[in-house]
Protein backbone atom coordinates (compact mmCIF):
# COMPACT_ATOMS: atom_id res chain seq x y z
CA UNK A 1 0.00 0.00 0.00
CA UNK A 2 3.00 2.32 0.06
CA UNK A 3 2.01 5.77 -1.22
CA UNK A 4 -1.27 4.43 -2.63
CA UNK A 5 -3.40 6.24 -0.05
CA UNK A 6 -3.13 9.66 1.54
CA UNK A 7 -4.60 12.10 4.01
CA UNK A 8 -6.39 14.93 2.21
CA UNK A 9 -8.28 16.68 5.00
CA UNK A 10 -7.73 17.52 8.66
CA UNK A 11 -9.93 19.22 11.24
CA UNK A 12 -9.95 19.96 14.95
CA UNK A 13 -11.95 21.84 17.54
CA UNK A 14 -10.67 24.21 20.17
CA UNK A 15 -9.26 22.20 23.06
CA UNK A 16 -10.30 23.14 26.56
CA UNK A 17 -10.55 22.23 30.23
CA UNK A 18 -13.85 23.73 31.32
CA UNK A 19 -16.78 22.49 33.41
CA UNK A 20 -18.75 21.87 30.23
CA UNK A 21 -18.20 22.46 26.54
CA UNK A 22 -21.94 22.62 25.93
CA UNK A 23 -21.67 19.93 23.25
CA UNK A 24 -22.14 16.19 23.30
CA UNK A 25 -19.25 13.90 22.44
CA UNK A 26 -20.89 13.28 19.08
CA UNK A 27 -21.34 17.01 18.62
CA UNK A 28 -17.69 17.93 19.09
CA UNK A 29 -16.62 15.08 16.80
CA UNK A 30 -19.03 16.29 14.13
CA UNK A 31 -17.50 19.75 14.40
CA UNK A 32 -14.02 18.34 13.75
CA UNK A 33 -15.35 16.07 11.00
CA UNK A 34 -16.98 18.98 9.17
CA UNK A 35 -13.68 20.89 9.31
CA UNK A 36 -11.76 17.92 7.90
CA UNK A 37 -14.25 17.35 5.09
CA UNK A 38 -14.22 21.04 4.19
CA UNK A 39 -10.42 21.11 4.35
CA UNK A 40 -10.35 18.32 1.76
CA UNK A 41 -12.68 20.25 -0.53
CA UNK A 42 -15.43 17.66 -0.14
CA UNK A 43 -18.96 17.47 1.24
CA UNK A 44 -20.62 14.90 3.44
CA UNK A 45 -22.06 13.21 0.36
CA UNK A 46 -18.55 12.21 -0.71
CA UNK A 47 -17.84 10.34 2.54
CA UNK A 48 -18.70 6.66 2.13
CA UNK A 49 -16.50 5.22 4.87
CA UNK A 50 -16.39 6.08 8.59
CA UNK A 51 -14.15 4.68 11.33
CA UNK A 52 -15.25 5.99 14.76
CA UNK A 53 -13.23 5.69 17.96
CA UNK A 54 -14.22 2.77 20.26
CA UNK A 55 -17.14 3.57 22.59
CA UNK A 56 -17.35 7.19 21.39
CA UNK A 57 -19.63 6.97 18.38
CA UNK A 58 -21.23 4.88 15.67
CA UNK A 59 -20.95 5.28 11.92
CA UNK A 60 -24.71 5.71 11.60
CA UNK A 61 -24.72 8.74 13.88
CA UNK A 62 -21.99 10.43 11.88
CA UNK A 63 -23.53 9.53 8.53
CA UNK A 64 -26.99 10.85 9.34
CA UNK A 65 -25.65 14.16 10.66
CA UNK A 66 -23.10 14.68 7.89
CA UNK A 67 -25.35 13.72 5.01
CA UNK A 68 -23.35 10.65 4.01
CA UNK A 69 -25.95 9.18 1.67
CA UNK A 70 -23.85 6.25 0.48
CA UNK A 71 -22.13 4.77 3.52
CA UNK A 72 -20.46 1.59 2.27
CA UNK A 73 -17.74 0.93 4.82
CA UNK A 74 -17.51 1.27 8.58
CA UNK A 75 -15.25 -0.28 11.20
CA UNK A 76 -14.11 0.20 14.77
CA UNK A 77 -10.71 -1.00 15.96
CA UNK A 78 -10.91 -1.96 19.62
CA UNK A 79 -7.38 -1.09 20.67
CA UNK A 80 -7.93 2.08 22.68
CA UNK A 81 -5.61 5.00 21.96
CA UNK A 82 -3.82 2.97 19.28
CA UNK A 83 -7.01 3.03 17.17
CA UNK A 84 -6.67 6.38 15.32
CA UNK A 85 -3.22 5.61 13.88
CA UNK A 86 -4.18 1.98 13.21
CA UNK A 87 -7.28 3.27 11.43
CA UNK A 88 -5.05 4.98 8.89
CA UNK A 89 -3.90 1.58 7.67
CA UNK A 90 -7.43 0.16 7.64
CA UNK A 91 -8.69 3.23 5.79
CA UNK A 92 -5.84 2.96 3.28
CA UNK A 93 -6.74 -0.68 2.69
CA UNK A 94 -10.40 0.25 2.24
CA UNK A 95 -9.85 2.99 -0.33
CA UNK A 96 -7.18 1.13 -2.32
CA UNK A 97 -9.31 -2.03 -2.50
CA UNK A 98 -12.46 -0.21 -3.58
CA UNK A 99 -14.44 -0.73 -0.38
CA UNK A 100 -14.77 3.05 -0.06
CA UNK A 101 -13.69 6.22 -1.84
CA UNK A 102 -13.29 8.62 1.09
CA UNK A 103 -12.93 7.44 4.69
CA UNK A 104 -13.51 9.76 7.64
CA UNK A 105 -11.67 8.99 10.89
CA UNK A 106 -12.98 11.08 13.81
CA UNK A 107 -12.01 10.99 17.48
CA UNK A 108 -13.00 13.19 20.38
CA UNK A 109 -14.55 13.31 23.81
CA UNK A 110 -15.47 15.37 26.83
CA UNK A 111 -12.45 14.02 28.67
CA UNK A 112 -12.53 16.83 31.22
CA UNK A 113 -16.17 17.78 31.68
CA UNK A 114 -17.40 14.18 31.31
CA UNK A 115 -16.64 11.06 33.32
CA UNK A 116 -12.96 10.54 34.16
CA UNK A 117 -11.17 7.21 33.81
CA UNK A 118 -11.24 6.30 37.50
CA UNK A 119 -14.95 7.22 37.69
CA UNK A 120 -15.69 5.11 34.64
CA UNK A 121 -13.87 2.09 36.08
CA UNK A 122 -15.60 2.49 39.44
CA UNK A 123 -19.00 2.51 37.74
CA UNK A 124 -18.26 -0.32 35.34
CA UNK A 125 -15.26 -2.57 35.97
CA UNK A 126 -15.84 -4.21 32.58
CA UNK A 127 -14.81 -0.92 30.92
CA UNK A 128 -11.25 -1.37 32.19
CA UNK A 129 -8.73 -3.00 29.84
CA UNK A 130 -7.73 -6.47 30.95
CA UNK A 131 -11.12 -8.09 31.48
CA UNK A 132 -11.26 -10.72 34.21
CA UNK A 133 -7.57 -10.40 35.10
CA UNK A 134 -7.93 -6.71 35.82
CA UNK A 135 -11.22 -7.23 37.63
CA UNK A 136 -9.87 -9.95 39.90
CA UNK A 137 -6.24 -8.94 40.42
CA UNK A 138 -5.96 -5.18 39.77
CA UNK A 139 -9.12 -3.49 41.00
CA UNK A 140 -9.32 -5.12 44.48
CA UNK A 141 -5.90 -3.66 45.27
CA UNK A 142 -6.68 -0.15 44.04
CA UNK A 143 -4.88 -0.64 40.72
CA UNK A 144 -7.61 1.21 38.83
CA UNK A 145 -6.12 4.08 36.81
CA UNK A 146 -3.62 4.37 33.92
CA UNK A 147 -0.82 6.08 35.93
CA UNK A 148 -0.76 3.03 38.17
CA UNK A 149 -0.94 0.48 35.36
CA UNK A 150 1.94 1.94 33.38
CA UNK A 151 4.09 2.98 36.32
CA UNK A 152 5.29 -0.60 36.78
CA UNK A 153 6.95 -0.52 33.36
CA UNK A 154 8.61 2.80 34.08
CA UNK A 155 9.91 1.61 37.43
CA UNK A 156 11.22 -1.62 35.90
CA UNK A 157 13.05 0.38 33.20
CA UNK A 158 14.69 2.46 35.92
CA UNK A 159 15.73 -0.73 37.71
CA UNK A 160 17.20 -2.42 34.64
CA UNK A 161 18.72 0.51 32.78
CA UNK A 162 19.25 3.26 35.34
CA UNK A 163 16.73 5.64 33.79
CA UNK A 164 16.41 8.77 35.94
CA UNK A 165 13.40 10.87 36.94
CA UNK A 166 15.14 13.92 35.47
CA UNK A 167 15.15 12.20 32.09
CA UNK A 168 11.39 11.77 32.23
CA UNK A 169 11.32 15.44 33.17
CA UNK A 170 13.15 16.31 29.94
CA UNK A 171 10.18 14.90 28.05
CA UNK A 172 7.61 16.88 30.04
CA UNK A 173 9.63 20.09 29.63
CA UNK A 174 10.01 19.57 25.86
CA UNK A 175 6.29 19.02 25.34
CA UNK A 176 5.47 22.13 27.34
CA UNK A 177 8.07 24.15 25.42
CA UNK A 178 6.40 23.21 22.14
CA UNK A 179 2.96 24.06 23.51
CA UNK A 180 4.08 27.67 23.99
CA UNK A 181 4.13 27.96 20.17
CA UNK A 182 0.63 26.53 19.75
CA UNK A 183 -2.38 28.79 20.24
CA UNK A 184 -4.67 25.75 20.54
CA UNK A 185 -2.64 24.11 23.32
CA UNK A 186 -4.40 24.00 26.68
CA UNK A 187 -1.14 24.79 28.48
CA UNK A 188 0.00 27.52 26.11
CA UNK A 189 1.26 30.41 28.24
CA UNK A 190 2.31 28.11 31.08
CA UNK A 191 6.04 27.28 30.76
CA UNK A 192 7.56 24.40 32.71
CA UNK A 193 11.10 24.00 34.07
CA UNK A 194 12.85 20.86 35.22
CA UNK A 195 12.75 22.31 38.75
CA UNK A 196 8.95 22.64 38.47
CA UNK A 197 8.76 19.06 37.28
CA UNK A 198 10.87 17.65 40.13
CA UNK A 199 8.86 19.59 42.69
CA UNK A 200 5.49 18.29 41.47
CA UNK A 201 3.60 15.76 43.62
CA UNK A 202 4.22 12.04 43.23
CA UNK A 203 1.08 10.25 42.02
CA UNK A 204 2.13 6.69 41.20
CA UNK A 205 5.86 6.17 41.66
CA UNK A 206 7.75 7.10 39.52
CA UNK A 207 5.03 9.21 37.91
CA UNK A 208 4.72 12.75 39.18
CA UNK A 209 1.96 15.19 38.35
CA UNK A 210 3.72 16.49 35.25
CA UNK A 211 4.38 12.99 33.91
CA UNK A 212 0.67 12.61 33.22
CA UNK A 213 -1.31 13.71 30.18
CA UNK A 214 -4.13 16.22 30.25
CA UNK A 215 -7.83 15.53 30.59
CA UNK A 216 -9.50 17.72 27.99
CA UNK A 217 -12.59 18.29 25.87
CA UNK A 218 -11.99 18.33 22.14
CA UNK A 219 -12.01 16.43 18.87
CA UNK A 220 -10.02 15.99 15.67
CA UNK A 221 -10.56 14.16 12.40
CA UNK A 222 -8.89 13.24 9.11
CA UNK A 223 -10.08 12.13 5.66
CA UNK A 224 -8.25 9.39 3.72
CA UNK A 225 -8.53 8.60 0.02
CA UNK A 226 -6.43 7.20 -2.82
CA UNK A 227 -3.53 9.02 -4.39
CA UNK A 228 -5.40 9.07 -7.69
CA UNK A 229 -8.53 10.74 -6.27
CA UNK A 230 -6.39 13.21 -4.34
CA UNK A 231 -5.24 14.74 -7.62
CA UNK A 232 -8.70 16.27 -8.06
CA UNK A 233 -8.73 17.92 -4.62
CA UNK A 234 -7.50 21.31 -3.49
CA UNK A 235 -4.87 20.28 -0.92
CA UNK A 236 -1.53 18.60 -1.43
CA UNK A 237 -1.91 15.01 -0.23
CA UNK A 238 0.13 13.59 2.64
CA UNK A 239 1.08 10.06 1.63
CA UNK A 240 0.87 7.01 3.89
CA UNK A 241 4.24 5.33 3.26
CA UNK A 242 3.81 2.56 5.80
CA UNK A 243 1.53 1.62 8.68
CA UNK A 244 1.05 -1.27 11.07
CA UNK A 245 -0.41 -2.20 14.43
CA UNK A 246 0.03 -4.97 16.97
CA UNK A 247 -0.69 -6.20 20.48
CA UNK A 248 1.60 -7.51 23.20
CA UNK A 249 1.16 -10.98 24.67
CA UNK A 250 -0.79 -11.31 26.80
CA UNK A 251 -2.65 -8.20 25.70
CA UNK A 252 -4.70 -7.98 28.90
CA UNK A 253 -1.92 -8.15 31.50
CA UNK A 254 1.37 -6.34 32.08
CA UNK A 255 3.29 -7.84 34.97
CA UNK A 256 3.34 -11.47 33.78
CA UNK A 257 4.72 -10.84 30.30
CA UNK A 258 7.97 -12.59 29.48
CA UNK A 259 9.27 -9.21 28.32
CA UNK A 260 7.56 -6.34 30.10
CA UNK A 261 8.85 -3.84 27.52
CA UNK A 262 7.52 -5.78 24.51
CA UNK A 263 4.47 -3.89 23.25
CA UNK A 264 2.38 -3.95 20.11
CA UNK A 265 4.63 -1.25 18.71
CA UNK A 266 7.66 -3.53 19.05
CA UNK A 267 6.15 -5.74 16.36
CA UNK A 268 4.41 -3.05 14.33
CA UNK A 269 7.37 -0.70 13.82
CA UNK A 270 9.59 -3.08 11.79
CA UNK A 271 6.62 -3.94 9.58
CA UNK A 272 5.80 -0.28 8.92
CA UNK A 273 9.38 0.70 8.13
CA UNK A 274 9.78 -2.29 5.81
CA UNK A 275 6.65 -1.21 3.97
CA UNK A 276 7.91 2.37 3.73
CA UNK A 277 11.39 1.30 2.65
CA UNK A 278 13.15 3.64 5.08
CA UNK A 279 14.82 3.56 8.50
CA UNK A 280 13.82 5.41 11.71
CA UNK A 281 16.76 7.77 11.24
CA UNK A 282 15.18 9.05 8.01
CA UNK A 283 12.31 10.69 9.91
CA UNK A 284 12.38 14.48 10.38
CA UNK A 285 10.05 14.42 13.41
CA UNK A 286 7.92 12.06 15.48
CA UNK A 287 4.51 12.46 17.07
CA UNK A 288 4.62 9.90 19.90
CA UNK A 289 1.53 8.98 21.93
CA UNK A 290 2.44 10.62 25.22
CA UNK A 291 -0.14 9.44 27.72
CA UNK A 292 2.79 9.48 30.18
CA UNK A 293 6.39 10.58 29.84
CA UNK A 294 7.87 7.11 30.10
CA UNK A 295 5.64 5.86 27.28
CA UNK A 296 7.36 8.42 25.04
CA UNK A 297 10.76 7.10 26.09
CA UNK A 298 9.67 3.49 25.69
CA UNK A 299 8.14 4.02 22.25
CA UNK A 300 11.24 5.87 21.02
CA UNK A 301 13.17 2.73 21.91
CA UNK A 302 10.72 0.23 20.47
CA UNK A 303 10.31 2.18 17.22
CA UNK A 304 14.08 2.06 16.80
CA UNK A 305 15.11 5.67 17.24
CA UNK A 306 17.52 4.38 19.87
CA UNK A 307 18.34 1.02 21.45
CA UNK A 308 16.36 -0.35 24.37
CA UNK A 309 17.78 1.09 27.56
CA UNK A 310 19.19 4.18 25.83
CA UNK A 311 15.98 6.22 25.82
CA UNK A 312 16.95 8.17 28.93
CA UNK A 313 20.08 9.60 27.38
CA UNK A 314 18.35 10.01 24.01
CA UNK A 315 15.82 12.54 25.34
CA UNK A 316 18.41 14.71 27.12
CA UNK A 317 20.07 17.95 25.99
CA UNK A 318 17.25 19.16 23.75
CA UNK A 319 17.49 16.28 21.28
CA UNK A 320 13.68 15.88 21.11
CA UNK A 321 12.96 19.61 21.10
CA UNK A 322 12.39 21.78 18.05
CA UNK A 323 15.79 22.37 16.50
CA UNK A 324 17.06 19.06 17.93
CA UNK A 325 17.91 15.84 16.17
CA UNK A 326 14.35 14.46 16.41
CA UNK A 327 11.62 16.96 17.35
CA UNK A 328 8.90 15.06 19.23
CA UNK A 329 5.28 16.14 19.67
CA UNK A 330 5.73 19.54 18.12
CA UNK A 331 2.24 20.72 19.12
CA UNK A 332 2.74 19.89 22.80
CA UNK A 333 1.19 16.45 22.61
CA UNK A 334 -1.19 14.86 25.07
CA UNK A 335 0.96 16.21 27.89
CA UNK A 336 0.60 19.90 27.01
CA UNK A 337 -1.67 20.43 23.99
CA UNK A 338 -4.65 18.17 24.70
CA UNK A 339 -5.62 14.54 25.09
CA UNK A 340 -7.62 13.93 21.93
CA UNK A 341 -7.00 10.19 21.86
CA UNK A 342 -3.94 10.61 19.68
CA UNK A 343 -5.85 12.02 16.71
CA UNK A 344 -4.29 15.43 17.35
CA UNK A 345 -0.89 13.80 16.72
CA UNK A 346 -2.00 12.84 13.20
CA UNK A 347 -3.34 16.34 12.57
CA UNK A 348 -0.07 17.88 13.75
CA UNK A 349 1.96 15.55 11.52
CA UNK A 350 -0.07 16.64 8.50
CA UNK A 351 0.43 20.30 9.39
CA UNK A 352 4.18 19.76 9.64
CA UNK A 353 4.34 17.99 6.29
CA UNK A 354 2.23 20.69 4.66
CA UNK A 355 4.61 23.31 6.04
CA UNK A 356 1.69 24.87 7.90
CA UNK A 357 2.80 24.62 11.55
CA UNK A 358 3.77 28.25 11.96
CA UNK A 359 6.34 29.05 14.64
CA UNK A 360 6.78 25.39 15.50
CA UNK A 361 7.47 24.30 11.94
CA UNK A 362 10.23 21.71 11.53
CA UNK A 363 12.50 23.04 8.78
CA UNK A 364 12.20 21.11 5.49
CA UNK A 365 10.08 18.38 7.06
CA UNK A 366 9.52 15.60 4.53
CA UNK A 367 8.89 12.44 6.58
CA UNK A 368 7.13 12.06 9.92
CA UNK A 369 6.32 9.16 12.24
CA UNK A 370 3.13 8.95 14.30
CA UNK A 371 2.45 6.32 16.97
CA UNK A 372 -0.57 5.21 18.97
CA UNK A 373 -0.76 3.50 22.36
CA UNK A 374 -3.82 1.77 23.78
CA UNK A 375 -5.02 -0.25 26.73
CA UNK A 376 -2.12 -2.29 28.23
CA UNK A 377 0.31 -1.77 25.36
CA UNK A 378 -1.52 -2.08 22.06
CA UNK A 379 0.56 -0.20 19.53
CA UNK A 380 0.26 1.40 16.12
CA UNK A 381 2.49 3.39 13.81
CA UNK A 382 2.16 5.33 10.56
CA UNK A 383 4.95 6.78 8.45
CA UNK A 384 3.82 9.81 6.48
CA UNK A 385 5.49 11.93 3.81
CA UNK A 386 4.69 15.04 1.85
Amino acid sequence: MKDQACIVGIGETRYCRKPGSGMSQLGIQLQAACSAIEDAGLTGKHIDGIMPFPNLGHAEGFASNLGCENLRYSAILWIGGAAPVASLRAAAAAVTSGLANYVLIPAGWNGYSGARVRQTVAQDVASMPGGAIARDYYVPYGFTAPPQWYSVMARRHMHEFGTKPEQLGCIAVAMRKHAQLNDNAVLQGKPLTIEDYMASPMLADPYRFFDCCLETDGAAAVVVTTTERARDLNKDPIYIMGAASGQPYPADEITNRKDIFQTGLSMAAPEAFAMAGIQPGDADFAQIYDCFTFEVLQQLEEVGFCKRGEGGSFVENGRIELGGELPVNTSGGLLSEAHVLGMNHIVEAVKQLRGAAGERQVVDAEIGVVTGWGDFGDGSIAILRR
